[in-house]
């Protein structure tokens, strides 16, 4: 039973040390466990959202990942 996290753009830099899976279910402070104190503070910016089995969550800080779910990290989109 796992859930896989999944870091996106320059937090795939920077989690190098993020565990691929985790023991599920995960909530949000279980992710925040997970993924280490830098990351964690990155996550807790507003700008950076969160999707779990697909879906981006309006509020993060409501993580349910199941078993086979896949919690994506998601930085904040720059362009022009």
């Amino acid at each position: 039973m796992a859930v896989a996290i999944v870091l996106l753009g320059p937090l795939q830099d920077l989690g190098r040390d993020v565990p691929g899976q985790v023991a599920a279910p995960l909530d949000w402070d279980g992710l925040l466990a997970a993924v280490g104190p830098a990351i964690a503070e990155l996550l807790r910016d507003d700008r950076v959202n969160i999707a779990c089995a697909g879906r981006v969550l309006a509020d993060k800080t409501a993580l349910d990942a199941r078993d086979g779910d896949e919690v994506a990290l998601l930085p904040p989109v720059s362009g022009g």
